[in-house]
């Protein structure tokens, strides 16, 4: 086993550990460890609400999920001879959840969970048709996974990070602050809002302590977006085997990881569509010196994605053009159509038995494929989702007899009011 150099202790929280992380994107954050080029290591990581989601059949603390203090991500990792312009190789070697023989109280240890978020509280990317909060809790055997909340299916799990990335410079964090803080200002007071502001209130910045703290705390960027260093991107391909170029900004690079993964689907579509949970993840490190200006990798990470996804052979697909649900026609717009395929997925699903909450549901956990299939043809794009049929335990194709009706169990649970 990789050297443990970022232990997280299950029965303490994470503020209260060995080495305390940090929930906010900031240059001035201190390296909590630093390897060498070459080195493989291993770093624990806490589910991103750091155990606010509990194994029950209520919804309650999706509703009431503290979404001001994520995502709490292990790090910063420094790596020697790091410096602004280089590349930095990561590769993942190994994750998966918190070892434990039996199921224990945090997500990770025996089971993960998903949850759609109530509009006023995050949203997702289906919002206007789902409003409210529900959860579906996923348990673990091995590589695979089943749910109370979600009967019926069974599949093999994606484990990936959902985010992980390098430290901005000051420079690129004024960037992030003054784009989004333009287009926040275009809706204000948008639900949910249309960006994420910095935020001092549940900031954990690390060992930053007094006025430099307080400093950071007011510009630190919030990690929910997808940004130039990687960070949140919640790719489900980027697994074991991966091998990912991050742009360095600082020097030391100061990498980061955590929101843990043990499948998705693309687009982690509830918003916590993914199965969410703590766990491990093993690394190696190496530098490209100028590799930025070398490979013109000046923004975003690229990377090569690992071999180990489960083999479907058969899918059924669901296509959406850029049509709204009111017949309005819209521009070549990729992001409806996508949401319109989802929706024709689960409109489909209930014809079963399953509430269109768990189809919903199953559809951000499983390992769907989501496709941009047409993107020219005027003024119609089209985007389509490939649900895998054997992870099923009833035949889900259309045929002459019509659909079976499967019992959906207890259903997904539902937030109180």
């Amino acid at each position: 086993m990789p050297e443990l150099i970022f232990p997280l202790d299950s029965t303490k929280s994470f503020t209260d550990q060995q080495k305390v992380g940090h929930n906010r994107w900031h240059p001035d954050i201190p390296a909590a460890v630093t390897v060498k080029p070459g080195d493989e290591f291993r770093v624990h990581c806490r589910e991103w609400f750091d155990g606010a989601i509990v194994n029950d059949d209520s919804a309650d603390d999706i509703r009431d999920a503290p979404l001001d203090g994520v995502h709490v991500l292990s790090g910063p990792i420094a790596v020697e001879g790091a410096k602004p312009g280089d590349l930095l190789i990561v590769d993942i070697l190994d994750l998966g959840p918190i070892p434990q023989e039996d199921s224990g109280p945090l997500a990770g240890q025996g089971w993960g969970y998903t949850g759609i978020f109530p509009t006023r509280n995050g949203g997702g990317f289906l919002t206007e048709q789902f409003p409210d909060a529900y959860k579906a809790i996923w348990d673990f055997s091995g590589q695979r996974c089943t749910s109370r909340h979600v009967p019926h299916v069974e599949f093999t799990g994606i484990v990936h990070p959902g985010l992980m990335g390098t430290a901005p410079s000051k420079d690129l964090l004024s960037t992030w602050n003054t784009r989004e803080a333009a287009l926040i200002a275009t809706d204000p007071d948008r639900v949910p809002p249309l960006a994420l502001p910095p935020l001092p209130k549940d900031a954990i910045l690390g060992t930053l302590t007094g006025d430099a703290f307080d400093a950071a705390a007011a510009e630190a960027a919030r990690t929910a977006p997808p940004r130039e260093n990687g960070g949140n991107q919640d790719i489900k391909n980027l697994t074991k085997g991966s091998r990912i170029f991050y742009p360095v900004f600082v020097d030391g690079a100061n990498l980061s990881v955590g929101d843990l993964h043990f499948s998705q689907g693309d687009g982690e579509i509830t918003f916590c569509g993914a199965i969410e949970m703590g766990g491990f993840i093993d690394l190696r490190v190496e530098i490209i010196p100028d590799g930025m200006s070398t490979y013109g990798v000046s923004e975003n990470a690229i990377f090569m994605p690992g071999t180990t996804d489960p083999q479907f052979s058969e899918w059924l697909a669901f296509s959406g053009t850029s049509v709204t649900l009111d017949g309005e026609q819209r521009y070549l717009d990729s992001h409806l159509a996508y949401q319109r395929a989802c929706l024709h997925a689960i409109d489909y699903l209930t014809k079963f038995g399953y509430a269109p909450e768990q189809a919903y549901l199953l559809l951000g956990a499983a390992p769907i494929e989501g496709r941009l299939s047409g993107v020219v043809d005027i003024p119609n794009a089209c985007a389509t989702v490939y649900l895998p049929t054997a992870i099923f335990d009833f035949p889900v194709t259309p045929t002459a007899a019509g659909p079976v009706t499967i019992d959906p169990g207890i259903g997904a649970p539902h937030s109180s009011f």
